[in-house]
């Protein structure tokens, strides 16, 4: 389990421990503030991650930014990475592919989610993770894949830099 997923199982039940803990995932990676999220929904294979309309997300017709709209389906990967990914293995964002469905003009509702939960072993693997944006009413405005490479962390044996001895004389 991830330091991640662990303090969300803390936290989530607690009065004010989403927002804790969406605040917490803002501070480790400041740009994903920009849309405000709140972590909503956390599990392996799933994560639920809104945001409001606000003006710092507005674009020149005054809906959700395309990019606002990315960076939203970015934290609802990332999340899902790290309650799905074992703590034995790491994930790094590779390729994302987006489709704009519809005008994007309340708050947002990002859905990631792995049906089928891959086995993690030594080899490393691309991992398709799916995210659809709805608006308040249900309708998906925004669809993505974003694609991560997941491999095994290196054994804390292997990253040992052997010292040099020198001989006096």
């Amino acid at each position: 389990m991830s330091q991640t997923f662990a303090m969300w199982s803390r936290l989530a039940g607690l009065p004010g421990g989403k927002r804790l803990f969406s605040a917490a995932v803002c501070l480790r990676a400041p740009y994903f503030l920009t849309v405000l999220p709140a972590v909503r929904e956390l599990r392996p294979g799933y994560s639920e991650v809104t945001a409001p309309k606000w003006w710092g997300v507005h674009n020149h017709i005054g809906t959700f930014h395309a990019i606002a709209a990315c960076n939203l389906a970015e934290i609802a990967m990332g999340m899902l990475a790290e309650a799905t990914v074992p703590g034995t293995h790491r994930w790094l964002p590779k390729g994302m592919t987006v489709a704009y469905l519809a005008r994007a003009e309340t708050s947002l509702r990002a859905v990631a989610e792995v049906p089928e939960l891959p086995e993690f072993g030594d080899e490393g693997f691309d991992l398709p993770v799916p995210v659809t944006i709805f608006d308040k009413w249900g309708k998906a405005v925004v669809t993505a894949t974003i694609t991560i490479w997941v491999t095994r962390k290196p054994s804390p044996t292997s990253a040992v830099v052997p010292k040099h001895h020198h001989r006096a004389g």
